[in-house]
């Protein structure tokens, strides 16, 4: 598994690989990969990708989903994005730029990468990074939630007005460490169709979000 190679992420997480869950983890998934071949997802370069791709010091906004696509060609390594090319979009993917329409009076885009989002200071983060195909949540508990759990506690001890955007039950139970006195934290039910009619609809986090960045003297996303 090929580690974070972005440097300010990795001066503050590399004491993570020599604990014993972290050693686990990659146990488990060098096995997971022998034995299923290419049906673990997402490819090994892109499991870090939401790291790679938005720099510490840059951070403003902090997304967090639950495990990666189970579909085959739709995780690539940030948390409700997919590639350029992937057609149709996910669900929960769709339903988030309905809200942003409707929020921002802005159209959708014509591809569902999240990628200029992370390049914006957004880390795209889901709590599992991998998982098997067509087997939603089959990482869960393998060490996963530890590291990701890290990755939010040095957020909130190094950094201050960072947005959160919480949606849906397991990412607001991930969000509890985040100190509310110095960050804003918006949250919401998930997304997905099963529930978006219940409170994600009309939200309003993105123009929120941007609100509290302009608020803090930083430049707002173009999401």
């Amino acid at each position: 598994m090929e580690l974070i190679v972005e440097k300010s992420w990795d001066l503050i997480l590399n004491s993570e690989y020599d604990k014993p869950y972290f050693k686990d983890l990659k146990n488990f998934l060098v096995l997971e990969r022998f034995n299923n071949k290419d049906s673990i997802f997402p490819s090994e370069e892109n499991v870090f990708r939401a790291f790679n791709e938005c720099c510490f010091d840059d951070l403003k906004v902090v997304i967090i989903g639950q495990d990666p696509y189970p579909t085959r060609g739709h995780a690539h390594g940030l948390c409700f994005s997919v590639d350029e090319n992937v057609k149709p979009l996910p669900k929960s993917l769709i339903n988030i730029f309905k809200e942003i329409e409707n929020d921002l009076n802005q159209k959708p885009p014509d591809n569902g990468s999240l990628v200029r989002w992370a390049k914006q200071g957004v880390l795209l983060l889901n709590c599992i990074l991998t998982v098997k195909e067509g087997d939603a949540g089959s990482h869960v508990k393998k060490g996963w939630e530890e590291f990701t759990d890290a990755v939010i506690r040095e957020i909130n001890n190094r950094k201050k007005e960072v947005v959160f955007l919480l949606w849906g039950s397991k990412a607001q139970e991930k969000g509890k460490c985040i100190d509310v006195d110095k960050n804003c934290v918006l949250t919401s039910v998930h997304p997905s169709p099963l529930s978006s009619y219940r409170g994600f609809f009309g939200c309003k986090h993105f123009s929120k979000a941007n609100e509290y960045l302009i608020c803090s003297q930083k430049t707002p996303i173009v999401w």
